[in-house]
């Protein structure tokens, strides 16, 4: 819950809409304040989000190979609650490009808009992967235990060497599954041992050495997202620095575990964590598209506020202002679409088994990945990527929609 908050404030610090000789730009606060990026280390847990997405996933495959009905439907049970609330968010954004299309909107401006609130859910489809991979990534657990999250971490190191050194730049997409694999690998670790407090305190050194060597002597960049203009991004495709403040975080989430724990023994602060963590999931599709929607209330209203250049002092001190706007507008969505995260099984219908659950898995990941990477809009007559749309719609079916059984005669 904490992680995906610090992913939302962080983005909604990240996005700084501005007029410029009467234009409205989305420029990015990272470009604008260089020294901002340093921010970075600490908003961009996406580490967490995997690593926490590892222990998880263990104890809910560790509960369900056994059982050969809850095997078989254990990948569309985890992908369920992922996939479903994607789908009204590709459909209200392909519907606002339609519309925006035919209001002469720019395809420009719509797709900028478009990339920017559907940024979330290009680590979604990552994660959406990670998952499916769960019962191959829990065996090799098994049988090599932390040398495979040595072995991953030295594949993405070898990566990171051939593809930058040597600019093969295709090579390094295969970070994705290198990096983030080795840190969901940290999260079978955790279940498994509790994460020993002197290991902890050695990831977290040995995080802070990495993250010094690569960005101190190495050159790599100081954000740990992707900065317009920058040559190199270590989120896309990651590097080894994602690993470097990966291992930091974990190492300090491990340290403070004890104390937390007996934080949240109190009903007051556990009530939170099971309030916050049922409507998570919509939190982090929509924050973006709240930001969108309060940059065309502004600018309904003659763009109040969004003349302020980024970065100068007045911008700083109405940023508290700035987020309670921004909360205030995303409070709809989450009423209106939170429901999708939370949809219960039609009853009398199966679940997809592994097979239909992985295709339905890749076709949806693809889509998402073409939105994230063009936007919505297209050039097509509908003005929306419909190859996308229908990957994404269809997709979702096949992962999550069973059937009726045939009754017997």
């Amino acid at each position: 819950a904490v992680a995906i908050c610090f992913v939302v404030f962080g983005h909604w610090f990240l996005v700084a809409p501005v007029i410029r000789s009467d234009e409205l730009e989305l420029t990015i606060i990272l470009a604008e304040q260089p020294w901002t990026q340093y921010a970075t280390w600490l908003f961009q847990v996406m580490p967490v989000f995997f690593f926490v997405g590892g222990y998880a996933n263990a104890l809910s495959w560790e509960s369900a190979r056994h059982d050969p009905e809850k095997r078989r439907a254990w990948a569309a049970t985890r992908l369920a609650r992922l996939l479903k609330p994607t789908i009204p968010l590709v459909l209200l954004w392909a519907a606002a490009a339609f519309v925006a299309g035919r209001m002469g909107v720019s395809r420009e401006l719509i797709d900028a808009a478009s990339r920017a609130a559907l940024v979330p859910i290009w680590f979604l489809a990552v994660y959406i992967i990670i998952t499916v991979c769960v019962p191959v990534s829990a065996r090799a657990w098994e049988r090599l235990g932390l040398a495979s999250v040595a072995l991953l971490a030295l594949g993405a190191v070898a990566v990171d060497t051939i593809g930058l050194g040597f600019d093969q730049d295709w090579l390094r997409w295969s970070n994705y599954g290198f990096v983030w694999l080795a840190v969901h690998q940290l999260g079978y670790w955790w279940k498994d041992t509790g994460g020993p407090k002197p290991q902890a305190i050695g990831l977290a050194a040995l995080g802070v050495l990495w993250l010094y060597v690569l960005v101190g002597q190495l050159g790599y960049p100081v954000a740990m997202v992707s900065v317009p203009g920058a040559e190199i991004s270590n989120t896309r495709p990651p590097t080894t620095a994602m690993l470097a403040v990966g291992s930091i975080q974990i190492g300090l989430i491990l340290l403070l575990e004890t104390p937390v724990k007996r934080w949240l023994s109190r009903p007051g602060p556990w009530s939170w964590v099971i309030l916050l963590n049922q409507m998570i999931m919509s939190v982090y599709l929509w924050h973006i598209t709240a930001t969108i929607t309060l940059v065309g209330i502004l600018l309904a209203f003659g763009g109040i506020g969004l003349g302020l250049e980024p970065g100068i002092g007045v911008w700083w001190a109405l940023r508290p202002i700035w987020l309670v706007c921004l909360f205030a507008v995303l409070v709809p969505y989450l009423a209106i679409f939170m429901r999708f995260e939370n949809a219960s099984r039609v009853a009398g219908m199966s679940l997809p088994g592994p097979a239909q659950a992985i295709a339905g898995a890749l076709a949806t990941c693809a889509g998402l990945v073409m939105i994230a990477l063009r936007g919505i809009g297209s050039d097509s007559v509908f003005g929306v990527n419909v190859v996308a749309l229908v990957l994404v719609v269809l997709g979702v079916g096949i992962a999550t929609v069973g059937r009726r059984p045939v009754p017997a005669s």
